[in-house]
């Protein structure tokens, strides 16, 4: 009996060399069952095919939305060969085998990210392709099942050869099950999301497409690659590498920070993170500055706002000179030839940008190992995910700056000690806790992070703030700190539970400082906020980062 394959595909990559070469195949040929487009498709491309309708004997019907949900299909898909029974039943039942099955899917993963409304979208979720590719693959052993051009080679060099090994079509059974569950989570995440926006599934959906393998992981010795979101349109995708080596995972990581901690203070006219937030408070920030942030092992080391790039690499390279050193650097406006001049004065790892002018790329690409990205896509991600052993931890991505602005000491901070608090508030959501950011003109001359107390963090974030503006100072007036006068602001992540870091800070001559409040000693902290003269502003809300 003639072999059958059945071939209904959205992508017709590679299809008509598939189909022409089982439809001439040895002896007689393989029958091709077809559908709709596909069939018209391999017609027109002279390659004899059979009406799917004239298997099951029931015509196309509901707009296309019921052709191979039939029996006569599945069962000729999911008859075991070695089963007497089945195949007794098939006889009876005057139906056939098949053999091989190639399908892909309606382009869920594209649509669902065209803005269409739902009804438009919903039209776009595949039913008989995936049902058809789950029953084939369920009989893998008797049925080949083809999901991905870039297998239907190595398919037609095993069937000229009749080795079409069983480790092969168990493989490419798998890969069915990969593709389907991605394709059920991205449409589960798109209807579970209309009703709930904050809420919690029974499952966890993920729906992730392999963008590249990496070299190695975290460690040499350790494999990696890297997955993206094949349903949403995420930063990183959108990223356009135009110079350099190819990125590992630890850049990757590290760009991701870079990036979400430069557009976290705005990003080609979108606002700032939590310019709502300072809007209801009756709160106001100085605008159109653009934003440096430097990266190093995962954390920032330089943050900084400028009136232009150069001055906003200055600063947030005044932080921490010998950090940056095989950093990163990220931008939120184009960099241009001034600013990348100062760029190449320096070793980095990774440059990050909205554009660059052609004179800064002709600068930045003498570097010929330097990474360039160019990325006009803000961060986009609702929710955030850490791998646990067996598990993964869900919760909303931390957009909210801050619930509330209680001056609650007996001094209040200046228009200009407010503007760097802001700043400061939305650099620490970025640093490892315990995290203290030292802010002067809006710019983090100190950062401490990582610490197992706080009081370790700030005394290291008040010692590299003092360092950095007596070198700035040094400088005879030509670095981003001409004024040698102390930082101003501190900013911290997470309450004081004791008295301690206040007291530090006045030693530094900090005059105000910006935390979410919430001990229950609360008051030692003001107290010793009101000895010294200084004002302290709780928000409500904290920022966390481990």
């Amino acid at each position: 009996m003639k072999k059958r394959a059945l071939i209904s595909v959205y992508d017709k990559s590679g299809v008509s060399a598939l189909a022409s070469y089982l439809s001439g195949a040895s002896g007689d040929g393989w029958e091709i069952l077809s559908t709709g487009g596909t069939a018209k498709y391999l017609g027109e491309n002279k390659i004899p095919v059979t009406d799917v309708s004239s298997v099951t004997g029931f015509p196309e019907c509901l707009d296309g939305r019921v052709k191979t949900l039939h029996p006569a299909i599945h069962a000729g898909l999911l008859a075991r060969r070695d089963l007497r029974a089945h195949m007794e039943t098939l006889d009876r039942l005057g139906l056939g085998t098949i053999d091989l099955v190639c399908v892909n899917l309606y382009p869920f993963f594209e649509k669902v990210q065209a803005g269409l409304s739902l009804e438009e979208t919903v039209e776009f979720i595949d039913i008989g392709g995936p049902a058809m590719l789950r029953s084939a693959a369920k009989n893998y052993r008797d049925v080949i099942v083809l999901t991905d051009s870039e297998d239907y080679p190595e398919v037609i060099s095993g069937l000229e050869t009749n080795s079409v090994s069983a480790e092969l079509r168990k493989r490419l059974a798998g890969k069915v099950f990969d593709l389907t569950s991605a394709y059920d989570a991205a449409i589960a995440r798109y209807l579970l999301e209309l009703d709930n926006p904050a809420g919690y599934p029974a499952f966890w959906p993920l729906s992730l497409k392999k963008g590249q393998s990496l070299r190695y992981g975290e460690n040499g010795h350790q494999s990696a690659a890297l997955y993206l979101s094949a349903d949403r349109p995420g930063a990183l995708a959108g990223m356009e590498q135009l110079n350099g080596k190819e990125l590992g995972y630890n850049n990757i990581r590290d760009l991701d920070l870079a990036w979400k901690t430069a557009c976290a203070f705005g990003l080609g006219g979108q606002e700032a993170s939590g310019s709502a937030d300072l809007v209801r408070l009756g709160l106001s920030e100085q605008a159109g500055q653009v934003c440096c942030v430097a990266v190093k092992h995962n954390t920032p080391c330089g943050v900084a706002l400028g009136s232009t790039l150069p001055e906003a690499y200055e600063k947030a390279y005044a932080c921490d000179p010998v950090s940056i050193f095989g950093g990163i650097v990220a931008f939120t406006a184009m960099v241009d030839a001034a600013a990348a001049a100062k760029l190449s004065g320096l070793f980095l790892e990774i440059v990050a940008a909205p554009d660059y002018d052609p004179q800064a790329l002709e600068i930045l690409k003498k570097k010929k190992n330097l990474r360039i990205m160019k990325s006009r896509r803000a961060p986009s991600d609702k929710t955030e995910c850490i791998a646990v052993d067996g598990g993964l931890l869900v919760q909303d991505a931390d957009r909210k700056l801050l619930e509330k602005w209680d001056v609650v000491t007996k001094a209040s901070p200046d228009a200009a000690d407010i503007a760097d608090m802001i700043f400061g508030l939305r650099a620490v959501m970025f640093v490892k806790s315990n995290a203290i950011v030292v802010v002067k003109d809006r710019a983090a001359c100190g950062i401490g992070g990582g610490q197992t107390n706080r009081i370790w963090a700030a005394e290291q974030a008040l010692a590299r703030a003092s360092s950095a503006l007596k070198a700035a100072a040094a400088g005879g007036g030509t670095g981003p700190f001409t004024d040698a006068a102390p930082a101003r602001v501190l900013a911290s992540d997470a309450f004081f539970p004791f008295a301690d870091v206040v007291e530090s800070a006045a030693a530094a001559g900090i005059r105000s400082i910006i935390q979410p409040g919430g001990s229950m000693r609360d008051s030692e902290s003001i107290e010793a906020c009101d000895k010294h003269g200084i004002a302290m502003v709780f928000t409500g809300t904290r920022h966390f980062k481990h």
